[in-house]
């Protein structure tokens, strides 16, 4: 049996090696000297932290383990020094669920005093983790996924052709990771025969040229599905135990990666990685994927929506991040660069051009766009409450250009489209609307890469 403790950005993460009979006979972690249970927990006490947990729980002890005892001077040495990796990575939340089979131990003992510290240090972990909670000030780490080619030279070997999950420390860039990988395999293989894929299409690897390794870096998001993002409402939550991961690849029927709106497509792929994130090593295989292709106008209620739900976050929140809430909403009502959203009302609602499409389809994009009008006019009236004397000006101009927005939008829609905080809040009430896209989403496959 182990526990391990990685000194990375990955953090701890316990494993225990244990046969699983003798863990639903004896449920036993500790055995002192005498054999006599002393502790008995068992790997269950981990599952709380790590689902990782439970497939090494039922791994077989190695050889000569029974020969050293693990007692509970060493288990609560080891778990001291998660909690203390724990302060250090920024992980409070988890601070409390490490410290309980310490408190087990302590409590059987009869230790008041070290259940005092042990009762402080989760209080303070608790208090910091009030302080820090979706203040975005804490980074988790970005996600890349990075598939290997080279099968006729035999350059990756075990390797070729499988798809890997790396997770990178802090606000590690794409252009960092690929320079390190390339460098990497450069040195292992020469730098004249290494090549970087720069998109993040789909490879045929009967197109690559056989005498070249390639290496494809793709940068991937934590990927949840409805019911998950009401259950993950944190950034901590939505950052521990994922093992789901998406990425978008923009692409046209005519061939061309990018178009004008009415003809802009995507492709959205999940990957499904074998543990989950935060574990041991800082990349895990990619198991399954599925694709689902969106087309024009479910790309206009995709990207409206997402304009949407941020708005509506940053409006929400008890504390205002001014700096990103006048950039949404620069970004949505200014002028100068309120084309994208315009655009989409131009190509998918006006009259002549809606008869292409859908009528439940036109008719919800007609819908966000009410609820785009409405949540734009919280935010302009948010930022003007909280804005200093030196911005009034500013709050002014934005007010022009959002009177020239809903003045536009109205004759695309052919209804008058004003700013209500009763509607505003009828609509915040009807955010089910927009989880009705990924119902719409279209040439859904699902593909095994390793079975």
């Amino acid at each position: 049996m182990y526990v391990a403790f990685p000194f990375s950005s990955n953090l701890f993460f316990s494993s225990m090696r244990m046969d699983e009979d003798a863990v639903f006979a004896n449920n036993q972690l500790l055995t002192t000297q005498d054999g006599v249970c002393s502790f008995s927990m068992g790997w269950r006490a981990f599952t709380i932290i790590t689902p990782n947990v439970i497939e090494e729980g039922a791994m077989k002890e190695d050889s000569g383990m029974q020969d050293t005892p693990y007692n509970t001077d060493i288990l609560v040495e080891q778990l001291t020094l998660c909690v203390d990796y724990l302060w250090k990575s920024e992980r409070h939340e988890l601070i409390a669920d490490v410290n309980k089979p310490i408190i087990a131990v302590f409590e059987k003992k009869r230790d008041f005093r070290r259940l005092s510290e042990l009762y402080y240090d989760i209080h303070r972990s608790y208090l910091k983790v009030t302080e820090v909670v979706n203040s975005e000030k804490r980074f988790f780490g970005r996600y890349y996924r990075v598939a290997f080619y080279g099968q006729a030279v035999g350059f990756f070997e075990e390797e070729e052709g499988k798809e890997y999950i790396y997770k990178e420390p802090k606000l590690t860039g794409l252009s960092e990771i690929s320079q390190r990988l390339q460098k990497i395999y450069s040195d292992k293989f020469g730098a004249e025969n290494v090549k970087l894929i720069q998109d993040s299409n789909k490879v045929n690897p009967k197109d690559l040229d056989p005498k070249f390794a390639y290496i494809q870096v793709t940068y991937v998001m934590p990927y949840f599905d409805e019911k998950e993002l009401q259950e993950r409402v944190t950034d901590f939550e939505r950052h521990h135990n994922i093992k789901h991961f998406v990425f978008e690849s923009p692409f046209t029927l005519s061939g061309k990666k990018h178009g004008g709106v009415e003809e802009q497509c995507k492709r959205r792929t999940v990957l499904t990685t074998s543990h989950t994130f935060p574990y041991v090593k800082k990349r895990i295989e990619v198991v399954n994927q599925t694709s689902t292709e969106l087309n024009p106008i479910e790309v206009a209620i995709d990207e409206m929506s997402k304009k949407v739900s941020e708005l509506n976050e940053l409006c929400t929140v008890d504390e205002v991040d001014m700096i990103r809430l006048q950039l949404k909403l620069h970004g949505s009502v200014s002028t100068k660069v309120n084309a994208g959203p315009m655009a989409y009302a131009r190509a998918f609602i006006e009259e002549k051009n809606a008869k292409k499409y859908p009528d439940n389809q036109v008719k919800l994009v007609k819908e966000i766009f009410r609820q785009f009008a409405q949540v734009c006019g919280q935010a302009l009236e948010l930022n003007g409450r909280l804005i200093k004397q030196d911005q009034l000006e500013y709050q002014e101009e934005m007010k022009s250009h959002y009177r020239d927005m809903l003045s536009e939008l109205s004759a695309i829609m052919n209804e008058q489209i004003t700013y209500r905080e009763d509607f505003l809040r009828q609509g915040l009430e009807r955010q089910h609307i927009f989880q009705a896209i990924s119902k719409q989403n279209t040439s859904v496959q699902g593909t095994s890469i390793a079975e």
